[in-house]
């Protein structure tokens, strides 16, 4: 049996529930990153084993905070949250707000370009981008040494979603994007202007030169991004998306 704080306090036994490793980040993939499949949640938190997630899973249903039910068709579950699950919302976003504030969230070691472009995928402002399908490759650099994943990620940007593809997905190449993984995650986090990386030549963009200036304005940043930091409060302003 897991063992507890051993006490009463609601602190402590919601801890219980919300402070295990991986909790709240399996959360915050279900309340705001959308995802109620195995697979999306797993992409979300890619370091974790796909069985300790199916326990983490289960231990959300147990506590009330999780409904599980089957697909209607083939294998496989959705995975919902409950009205008490939903009561995490503040406790994420209030976690996130201190994060984005307070720490120093960009260390090369632990960026992840496969990780970053799937966040990236759900924040895309689809009503902005053009009537006929586009195709962005991105090619980063300055990837850690431990990485064993993919250096190189194609964006399928079609109303009225947008797809991730780590293999050529076959259609011709509309945006070319050459990024250093540091530059880009700052960008993503709103801590520089995409104008700034560009200027820098640490991001560039190649392609027909109306997309390739629309580009940054379907990009509509990490949830947090418009949390200032400390001494930063007006230059985060001006990074806010519209």
């Amino acid at each position: 049996m897991k063992a507890g704080y051993g006490q009463f306090c609601p602190v402590a036994v919601a801890s219980e529930v919300f402070a295990e490793r991986w909790t709240p980040i399996i959360l915050r993939e279900i309340l705001f990153g959308g995802s109620q499949l195995f697979n999306e949640i797993h992409r979300g938190v890619p370091l974790i084993s796909r069985p300790l997630l199916a326990r983490r899973l289960r231990d959300l249903e147990s506590a009330g905070v999780i409904t599980i039910e089957p697909l209607s068709k083939g294998r496989g579950h959705r995975y919902r949250m409950t009205e008490a699950g939903k009561e995490f919302r503040s406790v994420i976003e209030g976690l996130g707000a201190w994060g984005q504030r307070w720490t120093a969230r960009v260390d090369r070691k632990n960026l992840d370009p496969g990780l970053l472009l799937w966040t990236m995928r759900r924040r895309i402002a689809v009503d902005s981008l053009p009537a006929r399908r586009v195709i962005v490759r991105f090619n980063f650099s300055g990837v850690p040494a431990s990485y064993q994943g993919f250096r190189m990620v194609w964006l399928l940007l079609e109303r009225p979603q947008v797809d991730l593809c780590v293999d050529d997905p076959g259609f011709e190449v509309d945006l070319y994007v050459d990024a250093d993984l540091v530059a880009m995650t700052k960008v993503w986090l709103g801590d520089v202007a995409f104008e700034d990386v560009q200027r820098s030549g640490e991001v560039r963009v190649a392609g027909p030169r109306p997309l390739a200036k629309a580009f940054p304005s379907w990009l509509k940043l990490s949830h947090f991004a418009g949390v200032p930091r400390p001494g930063h409060e007006a230059a985060a302003t001006r990074r806010q998306p519209a």
